[in-house]
């Protein structure tokens, strides 16, 4: 199996959706993608900072799933970082209550020797200079380094962001953000900006309308599954990532006709993240149930072109 190393946050979430609203739950980048590479056979460790406030049960639910620890930072007196939202009736527009950066304001990642050569690096979103730092660490050049990051960065630290685009394999952002990053309205045009920028391959997530993968010569596009209900989209992007990151890994395969099948396995497993509160039902899901929502997948995407 391959070995996948996942930098991003470990954090509380409290959200409030048309479906209900929690108290501070177990959220964060790297918890979300974690999980769900999780369901594959993968060597994984997560990068990360807390405080002694986070729960010992949080960091047992990781290492119960085979994921390596020991690059997660605790910081004694210090408070893990909190995020709270509230989503809107169409759960695609949120606006964000309060962030408490805490521990995250002085992350400095260490990364496990065992891990300085993996196979793949999934940097979750974070700043682009702790993103950075994580790279410089490496003592081999992964097969593939993905990394997610958010408008905020666009707005606040372009610079580095660009910097560490330079230095990227697979860059994954939704389309707001991609056409945002290069001032494309056309998803097509923008991705080649984007590839022009570093990334061999451009990833632009569309929500509940699917995702497209671009590299140099081909276009692929993912549906995302329809479904009844929707109780809260946070973390899905991550899942997503997850997913796509945690496949490529097991496969030990990075070609385009691979990438497919990573991003309709990320596909699959946010469609089940969105359908419960944090990461309750990414904890609950079973071999199974993936099995049988990808053979929804297949049904939903496979058929013969009559051409006459």
């Amino acid at each position: 199996m391959g070995k996948l190393l996942i930098v991003g946050t470990l954090a509380f979430d409290a959200i409030e959706s048309p479906f209900g609203k929690t108290d501070k739950i177990l959220g964060g980048a790297a918890t979300f993608i974690g999980l769900a590479a999780s369901k594959f056979q993968v060597d994984s460790a997560i990068v990360s900072v807390v405080g002694d406030d986070f729960p010992q049960e949080y960091l047992d639910l990781l290492t119960n799933r085979n994921i390596d620890i020991s690059g997660v930072e605790i910081v004694q007196g210090g408070k893990t970082f909190f995020w709270s939202g509230k989503y809107h009736n169409d759960m695609n527009t949120r606006d964000t209550l309060v962030t408490e950066l805490n521990t995250l304001a002085d992350f400095n990642p260490i990364v496990p020797e065992d891990y300085k050569n993996a196979d793949i690096v999934m940097l979750g979103n974070l700043h682009p200079s702790i993103q950075m730092g994580v790279i410089n660490q490496l003592s081999t050049r992964p097969k593939l380094i993905v990394l997610d990051t958010m408008n905020f960065w666009m707005d606040n630290a372009l610079d580095e962001l660009i910097e560490v685009i330079k230095h990227i394999d697979v860059i994954t952002i939704n389309d707001e953000e991609a056409r945002q990053l290069t001032g494309e309205y056309s998803l097509v045009t923008a991705a080649e900006k984007i590839s022009a920028m570093g990334p061999k391959y451009v990833v632009i997530k569309k929500g509940e309308h699917g995702a497209l993968l671009f590299d140099e010569k081909n276009i692929f596009f993912a549906p995302a599954l329809p479904l009844k209900e929707v109780f809260d989209p946070t973390g899905a992007g991550d899942t997503f990532a997850g997913g796509f990151s945690g496949y490529l890994a097991s496969t030990e395969n990075i070609s385009f006709e691979n990438m497919k099948n990573a991003i309709i396995h990320g596909s699959n497993l946010a469609s089940f993240c969105v359908e419960k509160f944090g990461t309750e039902r990414m904890q609950s899901l079973k071999k199974e149930e993936v099995e049988e929502r990808l053979h929804q997948f297949k049904a939903l995407t496979q058929f013969d072109i009559e051409i006459k």
